[in-house]
């Protein structure tokens, strides 16, 4: 059965950030900037002790982005903790949505933009868990056909990207370890 054939879900669904993706970003987040404070001057240490935590809930708020599809239409936001605080993201009703137009990206990769009766853009979400549900749910509801959407990169990059990051903050600790052992 194709996406365009497939019966949509009655209910809402609800489409956050893929974990690999998230756990990379907060992970990277991490790896930069946890030494910082350490390695910064004594006079700045209070400031990135306090700045690090509120990074890390800013970055946790980002990666928290969703995508809602119901039988109204589809919502891409945050949710309401952090929704105040981004106050970014977009919701169309169905029956004004009339195409995805395909945009190549600088790093060799291909964005979709969901157009509207009015003539307005608004970037498809390509990094949602469960994406060939959403993607199967958004042609259903939508009509429109889904089958050249693919995710804007590869899992692979994602987990390679992890994995980097899970070393840098393995040797991060290794050193702060051997720096403790060493006074």
């Amino acid at each position: 059965m194709s996406r365009a054939e497939a019966a949509p879900s009655p209910e809402k669904a609800i489409h956050a950030m893929a974990p690999l993706i998230r756990f990379t970003l907060l992970a990277l987040y991490l790896a930069l900037v946890l030494p910082l404070p350490l390695m910064a001057p004594e006079s700045l240490r209070p400031l990135l002790l306090a700045a690090v935590p509120l990074g890390l809930v800013l970055v946790v708020a980002i990666t928290s982005e969703r995508v809602e599809l119901d039988d109204s239409g589809i919502r891409v936001g945050h949710p309401p903790w952090c929704a105040w605080l981004l106050r970014r993201g977009w919701q169309l009703p169905w029956s004004t949505i009339q195409s995805l137009t395909p945009v190549g990206t600088s790093q060799g990769g291909r964005v979709y933009y969901v157009r509207d009766q009015g003539g307005g853009a608004f970037l498809l979400p390509q990094r949602v868990e469960r994406f060939e549900a959403f993607l199967e749910d958004f042609a259903v509801r939508s009509g429109l056909d889904t089958s050249t959407v693919a995710r804007i990169s590869p899992p692979w990059t994602y987990r390679l990207l992890a994995l980097l990051c899970g070393l840098m903050l393995a040797g991060e600790a290794i050193g702060l370890a051997l720096a403790r052992a060493g006074h």
